[in-house]
């Protein structure tokens, strides 16, 4: 078949090596003008790290991963450990080792493994016509191309979402503000091969390694939506927010390089929704289930779409449009499940419910990891990559 995918991200261009590999004519199309991605770093769990060992890229994965293992929590403004332990039961029960990884760094290999020369950039979609037969897409500066089935991996906004479903979805705030990006890896902050993760008041501050001795940081900042920010400001916010809290946190701070890695992004997600086809047109990761950053499984998700859209195209017969509806029916409602457990884990964090917070502060005192490690792997366990995953 020949198709075209709208959208050149983690999960476009996953689902475009994928369908590519099955033998399929595959174009990518993208309005971005170079790779800049939206987020300095992100979290692959041990089943978006399946997917893309299935895509044969295994040691090029873990070469861009940070040697993640262990975990801890600190309370952030005395610095007080509340609690650490290993994260190898991860690896263990799941078959596969967790990496955080550089966002640019991932989706640049994504992109050159697919082949850039299938990649048009700075095209921006704004029609698509499916005839039954044919699917056409018009492009911003009036160039088309027509496809046996198209694939809408257009992120938050989707266009190709609005003609799936008709229009009338919209994101909804999830009541914070993330800071992120990149900065040497630092002692003072927490150790070079740990999760460390500093909370208090309904704040968090955390950092995660990822490869080349550089730390993800993430910090969340609850606020209303709409604030006004100017990046003259630089790390002026966060100095605000954190400026009485733990010497670990001010060494985060003082790393900070606002002008080469500092991203302030409002953090909305999409309540969850179960129509993803219409004929011949699909979509898949953020355009589906746009979710906020809380359990880390948002590129995962994605990963998990192009994993079940390439198994749907490969053993499927009866119709493009039939493949497309099973492609639906196998996600769904599993992307939609972790999309509410984000919400849910957003609310608990970030004091949203003042009473649950002070209780989950209390549960990471002394904590031995099991809670942890067992919510951790719950969202790993139902992937469609997986082929058995041990509990606790």
């Amino acid at each position: 078949m020949k198709i075209l995918i709208i959208g050149a991200g983690i999960g476009g261009a996953s689902a475009g090596i994928a369908l590519q590999r099955l033998g399929h004519d595959v174009v990518i199309y993208d309005k971005m003008r170079e790779n800049k991605p939206v987020g300095a770093a992100l979290s692959l769990w041990s089943n978006g790290v399946k997917v893309l060992n299935w895509l044969g890229l295994a040691e090029e994965v873990a070469a861009l991963g940070g040697r993640m293992d262990d975990m801890a929590y600190y309370e952030g403004v005395s610095g007080e450990v509340m609690c650490r332990f290993s994260l190898e039961p991860v690896t263990t029960l799941t078959g596969q080792r967790p990496y955080p990884v550089a966002r640019a760094d991932l989706q640049g290999l994504l992109m050159e493994t697919f082949g850039m020369h299938r990649i048009h950039l700075s095209s921006t979609a704004t029609a698509i016509e499916d005839d039954g037969e044919i699917v056409t897409v018009t492009f911003a500066d009036g160039s088309t191309d027509t496809a046996d089935m198209v694939i809408g991996a257009d992120g938050a906004r989707s266009f190709v979402r609005d003609y799936v479903t008709g229009g009338g979805i919209e994101r909804e705030y999830s009541g914070y503000t993330n800071f992120n990006g990149l900065v040497p890896a630092n002692e003072a902050i927490g150790p070079v091969n740990q999760w460390t993760t500093y909370v208090a008041e309904g704040k968090r501050c955390a950092v995660m390694p990822v490869a080349d001795d550089r730390f993800y940081f993430f910090v969340d900042i609850p606020q209303p939506a709409g604030l006004p920010y100017d990046r003259a400001d630089g790390v002026a916010p966060l100095r605000e927010a954190f400026g009485s809290w733990a010497p670990g946190v001010q060494a985060l701070l003082d790393s900070i390089d606002p002008d080469a890695s500092l991203n302030r992004v409002e953090i909305w997600d999409i309540a969850p929704f179960h129509t993803w086809v219409k004929g011949r047109v699909a979509i898949l990761g953020d355009a589906a289930h746009n979710t906020s950053p809380d359990i880390g499984q948002g590129a995962c998700s994605a990963l998990e779409d192009s994993f079940a859209l390439a198994t749907a195209v490969a053993t499927n017969t009866i119709s493009v449009e039939d493949t497309l509806k099973r492609y639906e029916k196998s996600r769904a409602a599993r992307a939609g499940e972790l999309v509410e457990r984000a919400r849910k884990r957003a609310h608990e964090t970030h004091a949203f419910d003042s009473a649950a917070t002070e209780a989950w502060y209390e549960s990471l005192r002394g904590a031995d990891g099991a809670g942890i490690i067992r919510g951790i792997v719950g969202n790993i366990e139902d992937s469609p990559v997986n082929l058995g995953v041990g509990t606790l």
